[in-house]
């Protein structure tokens, strides 16, 4: 029987606090075991990837509680910080480590030094690991998220509804958007933005305050976490998904939102071009900026608010893009080959 220990942080579950990475950990877990794999899932309790001394000796803990030769996966955000855990256990154990984030320092380079394999969720970040680090990139891979199938969202009837899902935070680029939104504020146009508003409550009410100063209060909304049928109905009455990211891995929201037939303006910072893909025809779906650039942001809000073909044009190349999207089976296929691929 084929077994893999998952080691995965305490808030996988908590639907106060979804993240790309969570969902990619929860899902890894599912469909391993759909596969044919039995999964061990391990929580490791801890403010990951900032862990205390006593954090960090539960992980120790756990680790040393696992059966000789064991296959263990650790999500990077409990593995990158805590290189003086697995050193004593890489010998013992088989350590896998799935990064979703780069940490770029000289812990997370311990740790990924002391892996048989490391898993990248974009070729971007595996890209970005190989710059970072002198890994053998033999040892380095890519498994980039699926996305669940879901109904195509229908276009709105009224003003053209904008949709942003991401944690509100300084790398997401809510401030940018903002900016670029009051210049478009003569155009009719709303905007939901969906994520989680306690990751930086000093940013949150500088933005809540800017966003009041410009007169989009009422154009504006800060809606806070969702998850399950009311993350669908978001998605269900959006017409463009706006992503103004300083940067991103790969942006699963980018893909949700293709798996719906909603086209996409985001920033072309680190994955999300990878991420946004192409339809099968070639053509785009969406509009990519630079990131950064308020003024190509609102550029291209004008060109696809007030271009009904180009609207059209996209919305018809984001339902084509939704079919050639690798599902999370997909992603299960490429990982159980690289755990299968760790020597015993």
């Amino acid at each position: 029987m084929t077994e893999v220990h998952i080691v995965a942080p305490n808030d996988i579950d908590d639907p106060t606090a979804p993240s790309g990475g969570n969902a990619y950990d929860r899902q890894l877990c599912r469909w391993l075991a759909a596969a044919g794999w039995t999964v061990r899932e391990h929580q490791a309790r801890g403010d990951w990837p900032h862990p205390t001394p006593d954090q960090r000796a539960a992980l120790a803990t756990l680790l040393a509680g696992l059966p000789d030769r064991a296959l263990v996966l650790l999500d990077g955000l409990v593995a990158s910080p805590a290189p003086e855990v697995l050193a004593p256990e890489a010998d013992r154990l088989r350590l896998v480590v799935l990064v979703h984030l780069p940490l770029g320092d000289e812990a997370e380079r311990s740790a990924l030094s002391r892996a048989a394999a490391v898993v990248a969720t974009s070729e971007w970040t595996r890209r970005r690991l190989l710059d970072l680090y002198p890994l053998p990139p033999a040892r380095v891979h890519a498994a980039v998220p699926g996305v669940d199938p879901a109904p195509l969202a229908p276009e709105s009837s009224g003003d053209p509804a904008l949709l942003c899902v991401a944690a509100v935070t300084p790398q997401k680029g809510h401030d940018l958007l903002t900016e670029a939104l009051a210049r478009v504020a003569d155009r009719p146009w709303s905007c939901v933005c969906v994520g989680a508003l306690d990751r930086d409550p000093e940013f949150v009410a500088r933005l809540g305050r800017r966003t009041g100063d410009l007169g989009l209060a009422d154009r504006v909304r800060y809606v806070g976490p969702l998850t399950g049928d009311d993350l669908d109905a978001a998605y269900a009455a959006a017409d463009l998904l706006v992503l103004a990211s300083r940067g991103e891995t790969y942006g699963m929201v980018v893909t949700e939102a293709l798996a719906r037939g909603i086209p996409v303006l985001a920033t072309s910072g680190g994955g999300l071009p990878e991420a946004l893909g192409r339809a099968g025809d070639g053509s785009l779906p969406g509009l990519l900026v630079r990131p950064e650039d308020t003024a190509e942001l609102v550029g291209a809000l004008r060109r696809w608010l007030d271009d009904a073909a180009l609207r059209e044009r996209l919305r018809r190349s984001a339902r084509d893009r939704r079919g050639t999207l690798s599902s999370w089976a997909d992603t299960a296929a490429v990982v159980s080959k690289i755990l299968h691929g760790v020597p015993a």
